[in-house]
């Protein structure tokens, strides 16, 4: 067997964009079924065990695997494959005890930290997710090895390997408890017992290809470094970026308890009643973060051109490319946004009829704004760190978390706001740190972006298609659900009507699309030099006839 042939620099990031996409896609598939296979309570059971999980994987493998991506690259550009041999061997070991001290956390502990959540009902969820943190563990140590040697695939095979085994197992095990009459609290560790399965799953492929690839590696002469020096090269790539990471999962960690502790100990609901508006609000989130997800592809394709920008001291060419990667975000997450704040009740009575549809709404039209600033948020952090400016993107998130926090201490305590404040704060929080970012970038770079071209125009057209989506909704649902075939009084009345509510969204977002992209070509909102940055941008951009 021929040894692998690494990737481009390019074609790697490809991989993993097209691996993202399709990740997220499978998430969304898991996700949003599940929101209407669990109760409200249930779901957030789920989303309490997850939260636990994702600071401790956080901590465990934030900045581990760049560090032993680095050190990997650096010995094979040396050519030292002794060097190599030994950072992953270290790398292992070190992954394998965070590993095994993240899982024994949430595996001996899960009533304390289920009290810690004010959510005793997490118990079961925590407990089954547990292991998951190990098998992660390995699995990084892994992929920091193969991105080390320019070798996206397996990280990216793994990484949809995940996001089916999740689809697969979790879906499956919650429908079969739930059918036999399982405790809800049960049914989401049903559900969250598919990502420690994937996990395992994703952990043995990716050993696999390892094992594979170090059998096709030569002899070497070098001489590596001691395991001390190794581990101690480790932590000092990894701690910072880990300390930045673990930030948000953090934020979110505290948020999660705060939440459903204010709920409780100054709003006055029971703990069920907490669980359950936690529950509606989670599921607003679950759509609330679908466009920030798929940006992550962008960021991967875009951003790594500042840095060779800046490699050469072409800063006139960076800020180019960081106003390229802002207009294309603003282009793409604006109407995402604006179409979620005026179509939020609709969307939540489509994906799910068995919630409070009307507070679930409120929320995800307040949320569709706040999921702008979180995607512009992703986009300016990139850019900072392409600048080298990562203390910047780490003070900004800890001012915005923190405003958050004190943001729901206060509303959601208030028994008038309660869960509402949440959303509120979500917005604050995202709108804070995308603003800093800007501000920092507009006063500080050597060459900063024009703002005004930047958000101008697709602020513009996605206004306008925002108007006209509602009113075509409106318009639909009055024709098809109220008068027309779909709001017959029939034993099949209230079926017929979700069928007209579904009919009248696709409609309404079909034509918003059209809408959308004829005014962004009108108005020459984007630019040639927009698509260039894209594959085959030229022929794109000759196509469409863009100046």
């Amino acid at each position: 067997m021929p040894k692998p042939k690494k990737d481009s620099f390019f074609g790697g990031a490809a991989v993993l964009a097209a691996a993202i996409v399709v990740v997220k896609v499978l998430g969304a598939m898991y996700k949003i079924p599940l929101g209407s296979l669990l109760t409200d309570a249930a779901f957030a059971d789920f989303n309490t065990a997850y939260y636990i999980y994702s600071l401790l994987l956080v901590i465990s493998t934030g900045g581990l695997p760049i560090a032993v991506s680095k050190l990997v690259s650096e010995a094979n550009a040396l050519d030292r494959g002794n060097q190599v041999k030994q950072v992953t061997r270290v790398a292992m070991i070190t992954f394998c005890v965070m590993g095994v001290v993240g899982s024994s956390i949430m595996l001996f502990f899960p009533a304390q930290l289920a009290d810690l959540m004010n959510n005793s009902h997490s118990y079961w969820s925590i407990l089954v997710l547990a292991p998951a943190v190990f098998f992660i563990c390995p699995m990084a140590a892994a992929r920091g090895y193969f991105q080390g040697h320019s070798l996206m695939a397996p990280t990216a095979i793994s990484q949809v390997i995940e996001a089916a085994g999740k689809l697969i197992f979790g879906l499956s095990l919650a429908w079969i408890l739930k059918a036999n009459g399982a405790d809800e609290s049960v049914c989401a560790a049903g559900a969250i017992a598919g990502v420690t399965i994937s996990s395992a799953l994703g952990m043995l492929f990716t050993l696999y290809c390892y094992r594979n690839h170090r059998m096709h590696l030569g002899k070497y002469t070098d001489r590596p470094d001691s395991s001390k020096e190794i581990f101690k090269t480790l932590m000092i790539l990894a701690i910072p970026i880990t300390l930045s990471s673990s930030v948000m999962s953090i934020a979110n960690l505290i948020d999660a308890s705060l939440v459903q502790g204010q709920l409780q100990n100054a709003a006055g609901f029971t703990e069920q009643e907490a669980r359950t508006l936690k529950g509606v609000f989670d599921k607003a989130v679950t759509i609330y973060n679908l466009p920030s997800q798929l940006m992550l592809a962008l960021t991967i394709s875009i951003i790594p051109a500042v840095s060779s920008a800046l490699s050469l001291k072409k800063y006139r060419q960076a800020a180019q490319v960081s106003e390229t990667a802002l207009r294309t975000t603003a282009l793409l997450i604006i109407p995402a946004g604006m179409g979620l704040s005026v179509l939020g009740e609709p969307i939540i009575r489509l994906l799910y009829p068995t919630t409070d549809v009307e507070l679930a709404g409120y929320m995800l039209s307040i949320l569709g704004i706040a999921a702008i600033f979180v995607c512009l948020m992703q986009i300016s952090n990139s850019i900072l760190q392409a600048y080298r400016l990562m203390h910047i993107a780490l003070f900004t998130t800890i001012i915005g978390c923190t405003v958050k926090v004190i943001m729901n201490f206060v509303l959601v305590g208030n028994p008038d706001i309660n869960i509402r404040g949440a959303a509120f704060s979500t917005l604050v929080c995202f709108g804070l740190i995308a603003i800093l970012n800007l501000a920092y970038m507009h006063f500080a770079l050597p060459a900063s972006p024009n703002y005004l071209r930047v958000f101008y125009k697709p602020f513009v057209c996605a206004g306008n298609m925002a108007l006209a989506v509602w009113a075509i909704n409106g318009l639909c649902s009055k024709v098809l659900v109220h008068l027309g075939p779909f709001g017959v009084k029939t034993d099949a009345g209230l079926e017929l009507s979700r069928l007209g509510s579904a009919a009248a969204v696709g409609i309404s977002i079909l034509i918003g699309v059209v809408i959308y992209f004829a005014l962004v070509f009108l108005t020459q909102a984007i630019s040639k030099d927009d698509v260039a940055l894209m594959p085959k941008g030229d022929k794109i951009a000759k196509f469409l006839r863009l100046q």
